[in-house]
């Protein structure tokens, strides 16, 4: 376990009574002082390990550990992490300061104490002068500041924050991105946050774990999930991708779509049946003479900062395409695409045996 390391899963299943688990043999490590996102759809497992997390149930099987020490049984409340809940749960009938205060009056810290600890948390989320304020009188947005400046104020090494943005209209949660990441980078502590929306996650994370089915299928920075997913699941769910079936005729040369491209992928089998991932903003639409695939345009719509296309080639596989030109329904077009924008996943891969195939065959895309 390195010195970095605050959090440790080895192996941990999670179980409700008779059911299938909702965790299955879970491992991983999270580092201090960074923002995490789990990211899955609703049933995945994610909030299970925020619970875990804070205490509110044990694992079935397996060690969780906080800063080298085992914690399976350690009571929520003996441990150095706070969460912000989906709800919020702020109490209705008391105010700011009183919503705030609740859990040091329990602690029973001192009155002066408290005053500069709380002056402080309000400071951080831009609420300084609102301790009098009743909690009905609050946006959604203040509302959140309050629970989050409840979860620092007593100084944990980690905050949890479970779907905390979910209630919020499309403008606000933009704008409570921004600041919850730069709170997190001034307080300088462990924040781990579960979302189902994956712009969110690769808008504010240092790192990202991709969940499904009660099993973490990639993890690692944003940029790195978004452009080397480790399978359909997550090319499907992170961001919005085209999909087909082909073949690796050798390393860095794939078959798919009828005909043969260089691609910057290695390590795979000859003949080898795999996954083909292209982005549509990755595709650019040109004449038919000039493009690689040739596609008749099925729908077009206007994004504002592009068209998207739904077009398809002549096996009936389907491309999205993002582009600032415009073309017409029915018509024919070509699609460029070099061989940087063409993603080759094994298929059943693991995330160790595909962070090892990069490894050994990174130097090659690194070159070109």
């Amino acid at each position: 376990m390195s010195e970095k390391t605050i959090i440790r899963f080895d192996n941990v299943t999670k179980h409700y009574g008779d059911d299938e688990p909702v965790l299955k043999n879970v491992s991983f490590e999270i580092e201090k002082g960074k923002f995490y996102t789990l990211l899955g759809p609703s049933g995945c497992g994610k909030t299970t390990i925020l619970r875990l997390i804070a205490g509110f149930i044990a694992p079935t099987e397996g060690t969780i550990y906080f800063n080298g020490k085992e914690i399976n049984h350690v009571p929520a409340n003996e441990r150095q992490v706070n969460t912000v809940f989906q709800d919020y749960a702020l109490f209705p009938h008391l105010n700011v300061y009183e919503n705030i205060a609740f859990g040091l009056r329990i602690k029973k810290v001192k009155t002066d104490e408290m005053n500069r600890r709380i002056e402080e948390a309000l400071k951080f989320v831009n609420l300084k002068g609102y301790e009098q304020r009743e909690i009905s009188e609050m946006s959604g947005g203040q509302r959140q500041r309050v629970a989050i400046a409840r979860a620092i104020v007593n100084d944990p090494e980690v905050i949890l924050l479970d779907e905390p943005l979910s209630a919020l209209d499309l403008k606000l949660r933009t704008e409570m991105q921004y600041e919850l990441r730069e709170l997190q980078q001034r307080l300088g502590k462990t924040f781990i946050f579960v979302t189902h929306d994956q712009e969110e996650a690769l808008a504010m994370s240092d790192e990202i774990f991709v969940m499904n089915e009660g099993i973490i299928q990639q993890s690692g920075t944003p940029i790195d999930i978004y452009d080397e997913p480790i399978n359909r699941f997550v090319a499907d769910f992170i961001g919005e991708s085209n999909i087909v079936s082909g073949t690796m005729i050798k390393d860095y040369l794939v078959e798919f779509a009828g005909k043969t491209f260089e691609c910057v992928d290695g390590g795979f089998h000859l003949n080898e049946k795999v996954d083909v991932v292209i982005r549509p903003e990755d595709l650019e639409l040109t004449t038919v003479d000039k493009g690689k695939l040739t596609v008749t345009v099925d729908t077009q719509l206007f994004r504002g900062v592009h068209y998207e296309l739904s077009t398809y080639d002549k096996d009936g596989n389907e491309w999205l395409v993002h582009s600032t030109k415009k073309a017409q329904v029915g018509e024919q077009v070509g699609l460029d695409f070099g061989p940087e924008e063409i993603h080759i996943m094994r298929l059943n891969e693991t995330e160790e045996e595909f962070d090892a195939r990069l490894e050994a065959y990174g130097v090659w895309n690194n070159e070109q």
